[in-house]
């Protein structure tokens, strides 16, 4: 789009470059053929259409190769203005120019070998980067050196291929290196092992460079749009006291003590039996998504109407989704006596909700911000549990303190037995105990055994998977 500026920057690129700037580009002295002169050099003159002076440029010339898109490439450093920018433009065209496609100089350098798919990636989250570290991420992504990286690990796979097709093809032959077990395994475990780092590392940067998706759930007018604008400290959302005044899902970005965040606030939630016009149906299914996409859902509750059975219904939902919870007590300012109401508030929540003991509870106003500061570290906290990963060893070390403090119970006199646990997953955890047999588990058991692993690991605020293998199962 052009807007007003200083200075309107007009780039072309391709094999008719030269050609085309050079059939309305005159020198001062009108001597000068902008075809001949050197590669990255700039020169001052003027577009001109015929006799007609457009504008007074400099112009920087760039041939292939050493080009961002390896092609000859042209830029115009014009005047600002809408209408000379758009004279220039429509000059260009004139002589064969088109418009380029969003992203299409990209392409090109990627097509044309200047830069491979994870360089393009890292130029696109350099333009979009907002902090520090994100900007020093993608610097690292477009230098090459993920890239420089994988192709080294490559090279080391081929070279064991190599090696044991040789083996195989020429037995005979006694120069032949012999490639055994020992030598094998190694090198293919120190290239598993990079792989995972340079996984965990792209999930990070993920992290840093989309930021933690935090979604406000809730009941129509429980004050979702208002935590949004306070979190923001701007009026994003439309407050009204209509109930529904929020009918889509919205997604805001913002940066808490140097971590981006994306904020989805969604319409509100109504009971199934109070969906009847199609437009609510919408709603619905853009909020369930919303909850998808999320990391962290922050159910909000209406402190004045008090918890209703619905809000069980909507908790249900993200819980089904495996996503870390943060239940917000908003509109804590039209509660008058806040002490005494705390301690009711809190009894209430831990009877009501039951089926997520865990949950981190903040009570608070969006509409005064009293409280507000206590919300960011508890989602936050609920990111970091819902992304733990802990040691192997670690783990087990917990897992043989619980079973020695209190034995699993016997059953027809059999009893569990647990050779191991390993963490297989985090968003949420998840932690595979491999057992003698897993019928031998009972419920109050695996509740045991979640505990004492809540306990020793701080994982307040997300939800946990324990599941149980037979040795030798996959």
């Amino acid at each position: 789009a052009v807007s007003a500026s200083g200075i309107g920057i007009i780039r072309i690129s391709g094999p008719e470059a030269m050609d085309v700037i050079s059939r309305i580009y005159r020198s001062k002295g009108g001597k000068k053929k902008i075809k001949e002169v050197p590669t990255h050099t700039i020169h001052y003159g003027h577009i001109v259409n015929k006799e007609e002076i457009i504008d007074e440029v400099l112009i920087s010339i760039m041939k292939s190769p050493k080009t961002y898109t390896k092609e000859d490439i042209v830029e115009i450093n014009c005047h600002g203005g809408i209408s000379t920018t758009n004279k220039v433009l429509e000059l260009l065209i004139q002589k064969g120019i088109r418009l380029a496609e969003p992203g299409e100089f990209t392409k090109r350098a990627f097509l044309n070998g200047r830069i491979d798919l994870i360089e393009a990636d890292g130029i696109m989250n350099l333009i979009e980067a907002k902090t520090e570290t994100s900007r020093k991420l993608s610097i690292n992504q477009l230098s090459g050196n993920v890239s420089n990286k994988i192709i080294s690990l490559r090279d080391k796979l081929i070279q064991v291929i190599s090696n044991i097709e040789v083996n195989i093809d020429y037995p005979e032959y006694d120069d032949i290196e012999v490639i055994n077990n020992e030598k094998i395994l190694p090198i293919l475990k120190e290239v598993n092992k990079s792989l995972e780092d340079t996984i965990t590392q792209s999930e990070n940067g993920k992290i840093i460079t989309e930021g933690i998706k935090v979604c406000l759930i809730g009941r129509p007018n429980v004050g979702k749009s208002s935590l949004v604008n306070a979190i923001l400290g701007e009026e994003r959302q439309i407050v009204s006291d209509v109930a529904g005044t929020t009918r889509d899902s919205a997604d805001s970005r913002f940066t808490y003590d140097h971590q981006d965040y994306l904020v989805i606030d969604t319409a509100g939630m109504r009971k199934k039996g109070k969906v009847y016009e199609s437009i609510e149906k919408y709603s619905i299914i853009r909020s369930l998504k919303a909850i998808e996409r999320c990391d962290v859902a922050v159910i909000v509750i209406d402190a004045e109407s008090g918890i209703i059975e619905h809000d069980k219904h909507i908790v249900s939902y993200a819980l089904q989704a495996g996503k870390a919870i943060c239940l917000v007590v908003n509109k804590w300012d039209t509660i008058k006596d806040k002490d005494s109401e705390l301690k009711e508030w809190k009894k209430r929540l831990d009877n009501e909700f039951q089926f997520i003991p865990y949950a981190n509870v903040v009570f608070l106003s969006a509409k005064t911000k009293a409280r507000i500061h206590t919300l960011m570290p508890a989602i936050l906290k609920c990111y970091e549990s819902y992304t733990k990963e802990i040691k192997t060893s670690v783990l087990n070390d917990v897992i043989r303190d619980a079973v020695s403090l209190h034995e699993p119970p016997s059953y027809k006199g059999k009893r569990l037995k647990i050779y191991f646990v390993n963490q297989t997953d985090s968003k949420p955890p998840k932690f595979v105990f491999h057992v003698n047999s897993k019928s031998l588990v009972h419920f109050s058991y695996e509740r045991y055994l979640e505990n004492k692993i809540r306990e020793s690991f701080d994982l307040d605020g997300s939800p946990i998977i324990l599941q149980f293998k037979n040795r030798g199962e996959e």
